[in-house]
């Protein structure tokens, strides 16, 4: 008997399937986005990175052109298990020469290049206005920005993205979730904090005026709840990103794991919310004491997260994108990284005897449910994600790394 089947008949007496459970992940598309691998720079400014985001390091290799930036998702895909969709910013719009527009005037014809290279490899796309890094930020105020002129800039930029959107899900087949975020805040305390929402709810209200198909665009609101020189107050708080949601059709409510306070777990939040909303979106990242979009990892919350969307039966109602960013590091590898772990956090939570434990619970049985909560911890699951990998053609354990350094070797480290 080789591993797999070993560890498929130790799952089995636990009451889980693992043939199921690989079959299960292979059908989950996970959103991975673009800007690791170029520091969130994208193509129609030269930065600086502002509102409220940093990223640190300087890692040779950086990806400078759209070429470059496909190239690299390219081999960090290769590398990965898993169906996966393309996740942009509106800044990494590809303008022909000479033929630069500004954000308010941004067209589906500035991502097509994006939208071919996604159909050929069979993915979607999901799409974020870039309301950051731009000179028509007032104050570091966008959508709520008292200024009328400022808002209704970036009101139109909103509008242009719904229509891209549409687009994108028209192109490929699938939907296309259209996630809103904003830096917009005060680095001290505000002397008027309704007054920023209040505009910030008009703004999204006209952005969701424009008209698009909603099987096809997934409009969402994102909450932060400070970021760099906005520590005071963020217009976009929790409790007004979730409200928002609540009272508009069609709006979803995206939680992104970075953006709570540090003792809060987006974990707790997914079932709450799957309580009231038909879908919901996720951007996850690993915090480290704040808002810092370390590379996803297998850790404990990623793990919690995984099983929560597994447990509730809502791989259906759950869009689910990483949003990291590590400029310290090989960002090919770091993209590897992070998709492999969320991989892995999904399929050991598909592994999971959720139907058993609940079963324990709700019998009021905690003694044996502590038991058995234990004992999966020791199960062999990396035989099982051996197998997961092999089935989808990557390299299974460590020596993925090896195609990295060559990748190093002979791209990366000849770049300017």
């Amino acid at each position: 008997m080789n591993r797999y089947e070993s560890a498929k008949a130790i799952y089995a007496a636990f009451g889980v399937d693992t043939d199921a459970a690989i079959a299960k992940l292979k059908t989950l598309p996970l959103s991975v986005h673009c800007w690791q691998g170029d520091d969130v720079t994208g193509f129609d400014h030269d930065g600086p990175l502002t509102g409220g985001i940093q990223t640190t390091g300087n890692y040779p290799g950086k990806a400078r052109t759209p070429e470059q930036l496909m190239a690299d998702f390219d081999k960090a895909m290769s590398l990965c298990p898993g169906k996966k969709k393309l996740n942009l910013h509106a800044c990494y719009a590809i303008f022909e020469p000479g033929e630069y527009v500004d954000r308010d005037k941004l067209e589906p014809k500035h991502f097509k290049k994006w939208v071919e290279f996604a159909k050929e490899r069979g993915m979607g796309i999901d799409f974020n206005p870039t309301f950051f890094s731009h000179p028509n930020t007032k104050d570091g105020l966008t959508l709520s920005s008292p200024d009328e002129d400022v808002r209704k800039f970036w009101v139109e930029h909103g509008k242009a993205c719904i229509r891209i959107s549409q687009y994108m899900a028209e192109e490929t087949g699938y939907p296309c979730v259209m996630n809103i975020w904003i830096g917009d805040g005060f680095k001290d305390i505000p002397a008027d904090r309704m007054g920023p929402r209040m505009r910030y709810k008009q703004s999204v209200e006209e952005i969701l005026s424009e008209p698009f198909d909603k099987n096809l665009v997934k409009p969402c609101v994102e909450s932060k709840v400070f970021g760099i020189g906005v520590e005071a107050y963020t217009s976009g708080s929790a409790e007004f990103s979730l409200t928002f949601a609540a009272t508009h059709e069609g709006c979803l409510p995206l939680m992104d794991n970075g953006h709570y306070h540090p003792t809060e777990v987006v974990s707790d939040k997914i079932p709450a919310l799957l309580c009231f909303f038909p879908e919901i979106a996720l951007h996850i990242t690993r915090p480290i004491r704040w808002d810092s979009d370390h590379v996803v990892l297998f850790d404990d919350e990623t793990k919690e997260m995984a099983k929560e969307i597994v447990r509730c039966d809502a791989t259906d109602r759950v869009y689910m994108a990483l949003d990291f960013f590590d400029a310290s590091i090989n960002r090919v590898s770091a993209w590897t990284v992070g998709v492999r772990s969320w991989q892995k956090a999904m399929l050991s939570a598909l592994c999971m005897p959720h139907a058993e434990l609940k079963k324990l619970q709700d019998e009021g049985n905690f003694t044996k449910l502590m038991v058995m909560q234990e004992e999966v911890k020791t199960l062999p699951f990396g035989d099982i994600w051996q197998k997961y990998c092999e089935e989808c053609g990557v390299i299974a354990d460590e020596k993925w790394f090896d195609e990295i350094v060559k990748y190093e070797e002979e791209v990366l480290s000849k770049r300017a």
